[in-house]
């Protein structure tokens, strides 16, 4: 099915998001295929080029470093982009971009950031965390992702979750929860379990025998999706007990 979507699009899945392709490098990598040969298509290439790359927020430059780093691939080379791209220009976009309080917003710290893009945000700041984890051997990056951490934890609520948007909601806990494994943190660190509640202990709460995971308390919102991230978040934490290598 995949080979016949990318065919049938003729290798473009997106002409502006380009995390179409960083999602979909991350779920061939994760089943052992070949994201640079897909019915004769490169789908690594596009994230070569650096200002299409990061158009779209800073969704754009963290699964982009999520997708290479998922198989350690090399950057690749992107000879129709007016500015080719590094990893390191996509960690600077990432730090450049970090709010004065430590978190991450969709479009914070851009030229299309919003009047409510200034307050962080715990799905961004949890992304960039991850997109961050396997840098943290250079100081500029050790720095930024610690005020991230603090910020985070002063943001959790009381029962160990997060909210966004001033809605308290299951996946927020979750790119959280992802973001610490992928750190190398336990979830019973410190600062982040709140009453005696850790953030685990927050996501079980959303959870309904029978039907997955809801969106908020009251069953709002996409149930479909929550179920589908608190799934791969407790896999995290599964993976990380067992001394495995992490998610991404």
């Amino acid at each position: 099915n995949v080979e016949e979507y990318v065919n049938a699009c003729k290798g473009n899945l997106h002409n502006k998001k380009y995390t179409e392709y960083s999602r979909l490098i991350v779920a061939l990598t994760s089943i052992g295929k070949n994201p640079g040969n897909v019915a004769g298509y490169n789908l690594l290439t596009p994230l070569g080029d650096y200002e299409k790359t990061i158009w779209q927020g800073m969704n754009g430059p963290i699964w982009a470093l999520i997708a290479l780093d998922s198989g350690n691939y090399d950057m690749p080379q992107n000879s129709n982009a007016k500015v080719q791209a590094t990893r390191e220009m996509y960690i600077e976009r990432i730090l450049n971009c970090q709010l004065s309080d430590g978190g991450w917003s969709l479009f914070g710290g851009t030229a299309a950031q919003e009047s409510g893009d200034g307050i962080s945000d715990p799905d961004i700041t949890g992304m960039a965390l991850c997109a961050l984890s396997k840098y943290q051997d250079d100081e500029k990056v050790k720095t930024a992702i610690e005020k991230a951490l603090d910020c985070m934890s002063e943001r959790q609520n009381e029962n160990g979750g997060f909210s966004s948007w001033n809605t308290e909601n299951s996946e927020s806990c979750v790119q959280m929860i992802v973001a610490l494994c992928e750190l190398g943190i336990p979830l019973t660190d410190t600062r982040f379990v709140k009453n005696g509640n850790t953030m685990l202990d927050s996501l079980l709460g959303f959870y309904v025998e029978g039907n997955g995971f809801l969106h908020t308390y009251d069953g709002s919102g996409s149930n479909l999706m929550s179920t589908e991230q608190a799934f791969y978040g407790i896999v995290a934490v599964k993976r990380a007990t067992d001394g495995k290598n992490s998610l991404y």
